[in-house]
């Protein structure tokens, strides 16, 4: 018997009947790109407008949070609640405990007395620390007092020196605190289990690595950052920069890397290895950094500095990707990127705590399937075209301050006549005698080990 093929025409109705009538009609399609000629100009032509309406729709800011009578000096973040938020002030009145998505304070603490330094929610989130200018350490209840409770610390540690910040082990009931030495504290005791000094006069800030959870690593008065291990009884190495570092803040997704905050007005990322030299120089601030945080997925951080205005930066980016500033945020003191890598929190002078998208274009709330699409589609196409100069252009382009705008400018011509100079200087030297130094290598004076 002979094999007989039989053409046969096959319709699945799923393919061309609507599910309901207020559906859209399908539309038979064929994607051979012979038939479609004009493909990439009109995907060049969705991109292009895709940019300028990620520009206009482009509004970070959220709320403003007030209520603080004093500058605010920093904040912590919750660990297991996305909407909680603790503030403290220079004026001792330690806590705020802030409710995101009300936008209201829920709780109002008197901590102590004179500055609030540092602040730490312990991992569990029952509680928290505090440590301020009146030489204590206190550890506090996170849930609201009961009415006709008074408001009284679980316990309270008087130091010999002030404490200039303070930070929590990730697994254990152990913390760190920092101010003329770093201390390791045990929560049952009263006095700390270890201290670190490495002939430095106080230390600025302390942070333990969330990987890692053994390792530390303190920005020291003398432009050192000093790394630790809790193991040991001395300090690991340290790294003397030009200029002083402020805060560091360890990457949550890479063991061993951590960006430090300087004065210099950059931030510089070290691999912990490899101390020598910075392995990514950040630069667009046009004064002292003040600090810095990273965001959940560890792909980008935010900076906020003295020029009153706060940085995005990838990680790997010598140049931020977005800038925040208003006409009434002064100089910000502390930044956070909250938990859930959407939002982000800056604590400035004049008061107030911010609420920053950390996507400024994004549109918050829930998306229906077809918006999904369209905001994915659209994303590619950008990224598709990104390095087209015009696609370019208006994706770089942010409206800047009139001050800082002439600073930056000020600043790009110091740094040019400074190269200029050492060309020349080269050109008219012995053939060797000036060694190109990179801009890297620049700033590190030496690794102590």
């Amino acid at each position: 018997i002979h094999a007989m093929k039989v053409k046969v025409l096959s319709r699945n109705p799923d393919d061309y009947v609507r599910e309901t009538k207020l559906d859209i009609q399908r539309v038979p399609r064929n994607y051979d790109p012979s038939l479609h000629p004009f493909e990439v100009p009109r995907e060049y032509t969705r991109a292009l407008n895709a940019t300028k309406l990620e520009r206009v729709f482009a509004k970070p800011f959220l709320a403003s949070l007030d209520g603080h009578r004093d500058g605010v000096n920093c904040m912590a973040k919750h660990p297991k609640s996305l909407s909680t938020m603790l503030s403290g002030s220079c004026d001792g009145e330690v806590l705020k405990v802030w409710n995101l998505t009300k936008r209201e304070c829920v709780r109002t603490l008197q901590a102590h007395e004179g500055f609030v330094r540092g602040m730490v929610v312990r991992f569990c989130g029952t509680s928290f620390f505090t440590v301020g200018d009146d030489k204590t350490i206190k550890q506090w209840k996170m849930e609201t007092p009961s009415y006709g409770e008074e408001e009284e610390p679980l316990n309270t540690i008087l130091g010999k020196s002030v404490f200039t910040s303070i930070d929590h082990h990730q697994k254990e009931g152990v913390f760190v605190t920092c101010g003329q030495q770093v201390d390791i504290w045990d929560e049952q005791r009263s006095s700390p289990i270890r201290s670190f000094s490495w002939g430095v006069d106080s230390f600025s800030c302390v942070r333990f690595n969330p990987v890692e959870t053994e390792l530390l690593a303190s920005c020291a008065s003398d432009r050192s950052i000093v790394l630790y291990d809790m193991r040991e009884a001395t300090p690991l190495k340290k790294v003397i920069m030009n200029m002083r570092s402020n805060t560091l803040c360890w990457n949550p997704m890479e063991a061993y890397n951590f960006t430090c905050s300087n004065e210099d007005y950059n931030l510089y990322t070290y691999d912990m290895r490899y101390l020598d030299k910075p392995f990514t120089v950040h630069m667009d601030h046009v004064s002292a950094v003040l600090d810095v945080d990273y965001s959940p997925t560890g792909k980008e951080f935010v900076s906020a500095s003295f020029d009153k205005t706060i940085r995005i930066f990838p990680k790997d980016s010598g140049h931020s990707r977005e800038v925040y500033h208003t006409k009434r945020m002064q100089h910000v003191i502390s930044i956070k990127w909250s938990s859930d890598n959407k939002y982000i929190l800056s604590a400035s002078d004049e008061m107030n705590i911010r609420l920053w998208k950390a996507n400024a274009a994004e549109k918050l709330g829930l998306l229906a399937p077809r918006e999904k699409a369209a905001v994915n589609y659209s994303q590619k196409l950008k990224e598709k075209f990104q390095h087209h100069p015009q696609i370019r252009r208006i994706s770089r382009h942010r409206h800047l301050p009139k001050s800082i705008y002439g600073q930056s400018k000020e600043l790009r011509v110091m740094k040019e006549a400074r190269r200029r100079k050492e060309r020349n200087v080269r050109k008219h030297s012995k053939p060797g005698s000036m060694p190109v130094v990179t801009e890297k290598e620049k700033h590190v004076v030496t690794v102590v080990n």
